[in-house]
């Protein structure tokens, strides 16, 4: 019973943030209907344009002048590598469910028009095996949601309490079309960006569809179901002996640090709202700094910082800097796991902060500054334009050109209507009118600081574990088959090919 009180994760809010799948209108269940700006529209089914091969040829002259003309090429000494599966674009979790997959293809649009594509490692992903899945998840779990039927409304549509299996099927976690590839596809990438960390083929992977945090071993939450961030942290751990998870999603990044919460192998620090009593999930006060008892390993290695809603950029960059600082001193850890949810920027559908595009990046900046191996996540996000202004720009941070690139979003950009406004760096004034009132006072912020310096006194510079001995890995063999499959592919890639030759994306060295 005692272990039960300590327990933190125990508690869940009794329905999600948002609206359910049908709106009721006038005491009509409209399933035809979907929410935009506050009002209930007409749906359309008409299918996105499909360029022609024309089209695709006269884009590629355009993004490869643009990388020409503002120079972008790939970072001295630092390799960046882009994993990315663009089918996970086509799933849809429902008409009025916040999580979108089409941020992804917005986010793809600007990294593209940018030219930024030519100074990375790009590679499209194959999905996570189910042997990869069950790397963390139970059998059970995993198996279920490979074979559960897609549910065309989610059960608590009708029944406010229904009696979920591992959480699937109700408006937060919808069991829709194509679920399984999806979650696969997502874990595919975290995993591939990781192994690519492993094998020092990159400084910095990229990961944008990853970061779903929430999910639990055997339980979906959040709108997440499989929890790649896990899984890719389990692989760098295989040869970093200390891994440090940073987490500034809105949201508690709970599922992380549950999975990590017994050992001193894995730190996880994580910048959330916190109101226990109204925001999802709950969980991340202060004081949640692991487990109670001192002979456990993880004590003190969840760090946990809530915030209030309205905080700026100034206050974001300040505190996150000061921690992170402490932290790394202190913990000194091998490879740095950074999920950016862009859900903490201000304008998100269910955040309330104050955070700029610029603020939110700083974080990317910061770490990338420490010269450690760095995976970066995707995460939450549920206004798409936002999503991928802060994505692109997060993506010119990590391959040095976010001072480079021009702040006009380029003419030549696939759906650039979208966006609403040219910029890629919006005012607080043009997202929001005027900014939410900022509930986070200074003597609140410092004082998270004394906290967390507290606990960092109790955090042991080495982990228990020994790494006289790696686990077995099926890497040699994987990484001959992944090797045939990119010769087959560059063998049908004649543009990529042609690319390559070309060096578009390299620097000139200079006699």
């Amino acid at each position: 019973m005692e272990q039960d009180r300590e327990n933190p994760y125990k508690w869940r809010l009794p329905k999600p943030n948002y609206l359910p799948h049908n709106v009721d209108v006038d005491g009509l269940i409209v399933e035809n209907m979907v929410e935009a700006n506050g009002h209930i529209v007409e749906k359309t089914n008409k299918p996105l344009d499909r360029p022609s091969d024309m089209e695709n040829a006269a884009y590629l002259n355009k993004i490869k002048r643009f990388a020409h003309e503002y120079g972008i090429t790939k970072p001295k000494g630092t390799k960046v590598s882009f994993h990315y599966n663009p089918d996970m674009e086509r799933h849809h979790f429902g008409q009025t469910h916040p999580m979108k997959p089409w941020r992804l293809t917005l986010t793809k649009s600007l990294v593209s028009a940018y030219g930024m594509n030519f100074a990375m490692d790009n590679y499209s992903v194959r999905a996570a095996t189910y042997e990869e899945l069950t790397a963390f998840h139970t059998e059970d779990y995993v198996n279920f949601l490979a074979t559960v039927l897609p549910q065309p409304l989610p059960l608590d549509v009708d029944n406010p309490h229904p009696d979920l299996k591992f959480n699937l099927g109700g408006s937060d976690c919808p069991l829709f079309e194509g679920l399984y590839d999806y979650c696969s596809m997502s874990a595919g990438a975290s995993l591939d960006a990781a192994r690519k960390l492993c094998t020092n083929q990159a400084d910095i992977a990229i990961a944008w569809g990853g970061g779903l945090h929430h999910a639990k071993k055997s339980e979906a939450s959040g709108f997440c179901y499989i929890n790649d961030i896990v899984l890719a942290i389990l692989q760098l751990l295989r040869i970093h002996a200390r891994v440090l998870y940073i987490d500034i999603d809105v949201h508690h990044g709970d599922g992380v640090e549950e999975a990590f919460f017994s050992t001193d192998r894995v730190m996880t620090v994580s910048f959330h709202k916190y109101d226990p009593q109204v925001f999802f999930p709950g969980t991340g006060a202060l004081d949640d700094n692991g487990p109670k008892s001192e002979h456990n390993p993880g004590a003190h290695h969840a760090i946990n910082v809530p915030l209030n809603d309205g905080i700026t950029d100034e206050q974001y960059e300040w505190l996150f800097q000061s921690i992170i600082s402490k932290c790394i001193e202190k913990f000194r850890p091998g490879a740095i796991a950074l999920q950016c949810g862009a859900d903490s920027l201000a304008g998100d559908r269910l955040g309330k902060f104050n955070l700029l595009v610029q603020g939110h990046a700083s974080c990317v900046e910061f770490c990338k500054k420490l010269n450690i191996p760095l995976i970066i996540f995707g995460g939450g996000g549920y206004t798409p334009r936002n999503v991928a202004r802060a994505w692109a720009y997060e993506t010119a941070v990590a391959i040095d050109q976010h001072k480079n690139i021009p702040t006009e979003i380029p003419i030549h950009t696939p759906w650039r209507d979208r966006f609403r406004n040219d910029s890629l760096l919006p005012t607080i004034q043009q997202i929001l009118g005027e900014p939410r009132q900022n509930r986070n006072t200074q003597k609140k912020l410092t004082d998270i600081i004394q906290h967390v310096t507290e606990q960092l006194r109790f955090v042991g510079a080495a982990p228990s574990a020994q790494l006289s001995v790696i686990p077995p890995d099926i890497g040699p063999i994987r990484d001959e088959v992944e090797q045939r499959i990119k010769e087959e592919m560059e063998d049908i890639d004649e543009i990529g090919r042609k690319l390559q030759e070309e060096g578009v994306g390299d620097r000139m060295e200079l006699s």
